[in-house]
C-alpha cells in the first residue's frame, strides 16, 4: 500500500507559509531524499501569484541563471531555487534583491545542510533569511497505527512509502552507500568510506540491543 496520499505534511506547510509571509528569503535545509522538493511544489501550486522554479541540477536551469541578476530581478511571486549549494554566488544576488524597497517576490531556496551553505547565507543574507530544518516523517504525521512501519523503515519518504519491506531495505542500503561515499565528503568529513561504513555498522550493533526498561 502506498501512503503518499495520506502524508500531506500540513504542519510543515503551515510553518513554511508563515515564514514566506514574514521573510524575503526562506531556506529549507535537510538531508538528501528527506523530501524538500515536495512541500516546495505544494506551495507553488497553492500560490495565487506567479511561481518560478530553478533546479540547479538541471543544465537548462543553470543556463537560465548564467546571468542571475538579469534572470531574477524582474520575477514576481514565489521563486523556488533547488540545490542552491551548487551555485553559492546566488546568495549575493539574493541579498541585493531582498533589499529592494518593495519586495515584488519571495525566494524559497532548498539545499543540504552543508557547512559552505550555512556560511554563505549567514554572511550575505543575515537578517533577511529564515531557516526551516526538514526532517523525515514523524509519528504524528504517519499515525500511531503505522508506528511499527516507521520504526522499521525510518522517516525518509522513499524508504517509508515504498510498497514492500524488501524494496525499502534495498533503497536504504543504496542510500547508505551513496551517503557514505559521496555526501559525507561534501559535508567536510574526510574519512575513508570503508572506515566510516564499519563505524556505522558498529554503532548499529551497539544500539540494536534488547531494550530493558
Amino acid at each position: 500500500m502506498c501512503f503518499s496520499s495520506m502524508l500531506q505534511r500540513d504542519r510543515e506547510l503551515a510553518t513554511l507559509r508563515g515564514l514566506i509571509r514574514r521573510h524575503p528569503v526562506v531556506c529549507i535545509i535537510g538531508a538528501r531524499q528527506v523530501g524538500k522538493t515536495t512541500p516546495a511544489r505544494t506551495l507553488m501550486h497553492g500560490q495565487s501569484q506567479p511561481t518560478h522554479c530553478f533546479d540547479l541540477e538541471n543544465p537548462e536551469d543553470l543556463a537560465r541563471l548564467a546571468e542571475p541578476m538579469l534572470a531574477l530581478k524582474s520575477l514576481k511571486g514565489l521563486v523556488v531555487i533547488d540545490e542552491i549549494q551548487r551555485h553559492p554566488d546566488l546568495f549575493n544576488v539574493l541579498r541585493v534583491l531582498a533589499d529592494r524597497p518593495r519586495h515584488s517576490c519571495r525566494f524559497l531556496v532548498l539545499g543540504s545542510a552543508a557547512p559552505e551553505l550555512l556560511k554563505q547565507t549567514s554572511e550575505t543574507l543575515a537578517g533577511r533569511i529564515a531557516y526551516h530544518h526538514l526532517s523525515g516523517f514523524a509519528v504524528d504525521e504517519v499515525g500511531v497505527g503505522n508506528l511499527d512501519r516507521l520504526w522499521r523503515r525510518g522517516g525518509l519518504p522513499p524508504s517509508y512509502l515504498v510498497r514492500s519491506e524488501p524494496a525499502s531495505f534495498e533503497w536504504r542500503r543504496g542510500f547508505v552507500q551513496t551517503f557514505v561515499e559521496r555526501d559525507l565528503p561534501q559535508l567536510g568529513i574526510n574519512i575513508g568510506s570503508a572506515t566510516m561504513r564499519r563505524f556505522w555498522v558498529m554503532l548499529a550493533h551497539y544500539h540494536g540491543q534488547v531494550w530493558n526498561s
